[in-house]
């Protein structure tokens, strides 16, 4: 039998999109004719993933996984909502976001790691596409840890425990036990709902302030204000947007009067850090710009 080298697999990987395991085997099951394992991988319907890997999918799952002061979340995509309903998809996706846990939050180094049935998650989610008929794209991963304390996770409108379209994991320093991750859960809900984009004001992104000082600096000058009145006004504003989109500073919306660091403080714990995940968030500008 001819032998099956590596370059020969990489060879037949590079023509089909297959995966690695796919391509060794057809090889084989082929003598290592590269011609025959093509037709045998289409006739399998393995050689489809790459055809269709330019395919824009913006839904799917958002999964989370968590273990004590240790938290994961991931965001698989395909083309439709009927997949995420898909048993074969979702038992792709939670594995996942365990593995996530395991090895991080890189994506490189989560795409290597063995799916626990010889292939690795990349080739795992080639083969899914073959059989499901979709593109796939496992596209973020994170990873949260605190020393002491929890990582609670939440999924809104779950379709099924920590499967669903918008996923939270909040990161709570403090002594571990059930109240801390009932303030954990409640944090999640209120991080889905109001969609904060830093956790401090010091964590704030520089250019989105300057852009946004920026245009609130325009708009009072069309009031017509002397140069230190606007200054002021700015700084006024500015301190509103802070309570917009910096989730210490926001208004907890379980009452909606304290502010979540105030709520935090009570319970002698310290929010530390956060992620959230909404399915196809920004997908389609993603796109645009590799397409332009």
């Amino acid at each position: 039998m001819a032998e099956i080298t590596a370059a020969l697999v990489k060879e037949l990987r590079d023509k089909t999109g297959a995966g690695m395991m796919d391509s060794k085997k057809a090889l084989v099951e082929n003598a290592g004719d590269i011609e025959a394992a093509v037709d045998w991988l289409r006739k399998k319907g393995l050689a489809a993933a790459a055809k269709k890997s330019g395919r824009i999918a913006a839904e799917g799952l958002v999964g989370v996984y968590s273990e004590g002061n240790r938290a994961a979340i991931v965001e698989v995509n395909a083309e439709t909502d009927f997949v995420a309903r898909n048993e074969t998809f979702q038992a792709f996706v939670a594995p996942v976001a365990r593995l996530a846990l395991e090895v991080g939050g890189d994506l490189e180094t989560l795409k290597a790691a063995p799916f626990g049935n010889g292939r690795t998650v990349a080739e795992e989610l080639t083969h899914l596409v073959a059989t499901i008929g979709e593109n796939m794209t496992l596209r973020r991963a994170a990873v949260l840890a605190v020393p002491k304390g929890v990582v609670a996770t939440y999924v809104h409108n779950a379709l099924k425990p920590g499967l669903g379209r918008i996923g939270v994991l909040a990161a709570l320093e403090g002594e571990p036990g059930e109240t801390l991750l009932k303030l954990g859960r409640e944090v999640g809900m209120h991080v889905a709902a109001a969609r904060p984009a830093a956790l401090d004001i010091a964590s704030v992104d520089p250019a989105e302030l300057l852009r946004e000082r920026a245009v609130l600096a325009d708009q009072a000058r069309a009031s017509g204000k002397p140069e230190a009145i606007i200054e002021k006004m700015v700084d006024g504003r500015v301190r509103k947007f802070y309570e917009e989109v910096v989730l210490l500073e926001q208004l907890w919306v379980h009452d909606g009067e304290s502010r979540v660091q105030a709520v935090v403080a009570k319970a002698g714990a310290r929010l530390s850090g956060f992620v959230r995940f909404q399915l196809g968030e920004g997908i389609e500008a993603e796109a645009a710009g590799a397409a332009a």
